[in-house]
């Protein structure tokens, strides 16, 4: 024997008669907090700022990244 029940509701209907709670409160507080936070952040990722960041390190780290590079060269080159 095949039953098939079909039952047309919105979701918070269903939610209701399932009895879960409602988090749209706490959905809506969340998004706008992702937001604040996006929004806050997006002036860290521009050009300027990345440039000025990686300035800030001095010589000393330019001089690390271009010692790490040349090391991945070598190792790249020696696997040929």
């Amino acid at each position: 024997m095949k039953m098939t029940i079909e039952v047309d509701c919105s979701p918070e209907e269903a939610r209701r008669f399932l009895g879960l709670p409602d988090v749209s409160a706490l959905n809506d507080h969340l998004v706008s907090e992702m937001k604040s936070r996006i929004d806050a952040n997006m002036a860290m990722i521009s050009p300027d700022e990345l440039v000025k960041n990686w300035m800030s390190f001095g010589a000393g780290a330019q001089e690390q990244f271009r010692k790490l590079m040349e090391v991945g060269m070598t190792a790249a080159t020696t696997r040929k």
